[in-house]
């Protein structure tokens, strides 16, 4: 499959061609993983296949939309209903002011440190219990 072949093909074309060829791409791993693919070199076409059709698709894609772009300029937007007032806010109240001093004595308490956890006594063996 070539580039310029693809060129050719329509987009809906090259669509459908895409995920025929990315099933196609997931059954020959499925297959070699399972050993039973016969020609492991079709994973490699089917991969180089698959990404030549995405590139062209890409390419049609960004070429059909910057040259759409060119010929028919976008219809303006309607225009928006206005919108309504909004109320006033509410005055914020002053904040406290501290001054740098007590600012810089107000430190947050140390975290406490959780009590260590004591280890369960051993078991006393038959032994031991006598």
């Amino acid at each position: 499959m070539k580039a310029k072949d693809l060129r050719e093909r329509s987009l809906e074309d090259l669509v459908e061609l895409e995920k025929s060829l990315a099933v196609d791409v997931f059954q020959n791993r499925l297959k070699n993983f399972t050993n039973r693919l016969d020609d492991t070199s079709s994973m490699k076409k089917s991969r180089r296949d698959l990404a030549r059709v995405k590139t062209v698709l890409f390419q049609l894609r960004h070429k059909g939309g910057a040259a759409a772009a060119v010929k028919a300029p976008k219809a303006p937007k309607p225009a928006a209903a206005p919108k309504a007032p909004k109320a006033p806010k509410a005055p914020k109240a002053p904040k406290a002011e501290v001054s740098a001093p007590a600012a810089a004595k107000s430190k947050p308490a140390p975290k406490s440190k959780p009590a260590p956890k004591s280890k369960p006594a051993p078991k006393k063996t038959k032994s031991e219990a006598k």
